[in-house]
């Protein structure tokens, strides 16, 4: 359920943005060109704030909102929604618990009514935390059995080792088993709050009314949120790598990468423009011209730029044939090795700054879209007109900071190389 906004960008002028009483930051933006609203938001509390023996914790704790709350039961919450075609949904990452619901105009206060109770009052009946907790395990078995999530788990266990953003998000096995009603009750009771939650709506509401509905529905919650401080990410100065077998399966996967920057790093937009020419633009940057398609090693092969709070990986990823891995993995490091030993030409570089740039106003062509952007814009402080200078950020980036950057960050003798599928 999605609708085109205006397109002028979201900003100072026609985003409204207040702070409740106890401690949520409320940003609406009006649309009224069709009758739909789109609320997203997050609290403050994520994996990084579980312990490492309860891993998957909090994510867990997030799926069972929606399985029984004060006022709704599981079956009586499902009716209310599918009824009116509205979505809810609630889910964990490393440092947020987010939520949203999607409904026609006249359904959307029934909708906050509901997503206000599962997050404030939820009940975590015993039953569905057992009927959960069997999908759950079904899931980590299927992701052990898939080549490309074991690369993924592993290439961060070894890059981060006993750090939280080792750990993944959806635990082990032996930790979901673990996990007790008690834990789930008092991780909600000790983390869930709305000291530091964010709550974006964009839609067919006015600015007053949404302001409103949500003090009536969430002015009242109180309790605090943990902090988000961090163990320190120890520098990477060694080669890490590890080949998993998995027998019986026909491709390889590999995650090969460094350690990089945090969101708020002051090269975010350099390694932004770098990445893109080395495995995003068009069929994948050169990752995707040089080792897909003119050497032939990989069925697929990009770059990604993974920030957050924390520091967070620049890596390549690629599926191969197994016989293909030692030449893939070579040819992967050589284009690290020239973007930062060479300066990229003028072409390269402006037509990816122009396919960064343009496709920002798609991203905002829908209430979803402009939510989504405001909710990272407030969560890592970019401010309002972080919008409005976006297209100045990325053309500001030259060929020099692009080779600069890839030489700081893609270092050949301070890599983690994951490979997982046969011998």
């Amino acid at each position: 359920m999605t609708n085109r906004v205006n397109h002028a960008f979201p900003g100072p002028e026609n985003v409204y943005r207040t702070q409740l009483g106890n401690g949520i930051t409320l940003l609406v933006r009006e649309n009224h060109a069709a009758p739909v609203v789109v609320l997203e938001g997050c609290l403050a509390v994520g994996s990084v704030h579980e312990a490492a023996d309860k891993a998957g914790l909090a994510s867990f704790t997030a799926s069972l909102l929606t399985r029984g709350s004060h006022g709704y039961d599981f079956d009586t919450f499902n009716e209310t929604v599918e009824a009116v075609g509205a979505s809810v949904s609630a889910g964990a990452g490393d440092h947020q618990t987010s939520f949203s619901t999607e409904s026609l105009a006249e359904d959307f206060p029934r909708m906050v009514e509901l997503l206000a109770d599962v997050l404030c009052r939820p009940t975590f009946p015993a039953g569905q935390i057992e009927r959960v907790r069997g999908q759950w395990l079904v899931h980590l078995q299927e992701r052990e059995q898939n080549t490309r999530s074991v690369a993924s788990r592993r290439f961060h266990e070894l890059l981060y080792g006993d750090h939280p953003y080792g750990r993944p998000g959806s635990g082990y096995p032996e930790t979901i088993q673990s996990i007790s009603l008690e834990d789930v009750v008092a991780f909600h009771r000790e983390n869930y709050g709305p000291e530091g939650a964010i709550v974006v709506i964009s839609g067919d509401i006015d600015t007053e009314a949404a302001m409103e509905l949500i003090r009536a529905q969430l002015g009242d919650w109180r309790g605090s949120s943990p902090q988000q401080t961090l163990p320190l990410v120890s520098p990477q100065r060694e080669i890490r790598s590890e080949s998993v077998v998995m027998p019986g399966k026909v491709q390889s996967d590999i995650l090969i990468g460094c350690l990089a920057i945090a969101r708020s790093d002051p090269d975010y937009f350099a390694v932004q423009v770098a990445n893109s020419i080395l495995g995003q633009f068009g069929m994948m940057g050169r990752l995707g011209e040089v080792v897909r398609e003119e050497q032939g090693l990989a069925y697929y092969s990009y770059s990604m730029l993974d920030t957050d709070i924390g520091p967070g990986p620049w890596l390549a990823a690629a599926g191969v044939n197994p016989v293909n891995v030692e030449l893939a993995v070579e040819s992967v490091r050589a284009e690290f090795a020239r973007l930062g030993a060479e300066p990229v030409s003028d072409e390269e570089l402006s037509d990816s700054q122009a396919n960064m740039t343009g496709r920002l106003p798609l991203a905002l062509e829908t209430n979803d879209g402009v939510s989504s952007q405001l909710l990272s814009m407030e969560w890592y402080g970019l401010g309002l007109d972080y919008l409005h200078r976006y297209a100045d950020n990325v053309n500001a980036i030259t060929a020099a900071d692009v080779q600069r950057v890839a030489a700081k960050y893609l270092t050949a003798d301070a890599y983690t190389l994951v490979v997982a599928g046969p011998k």
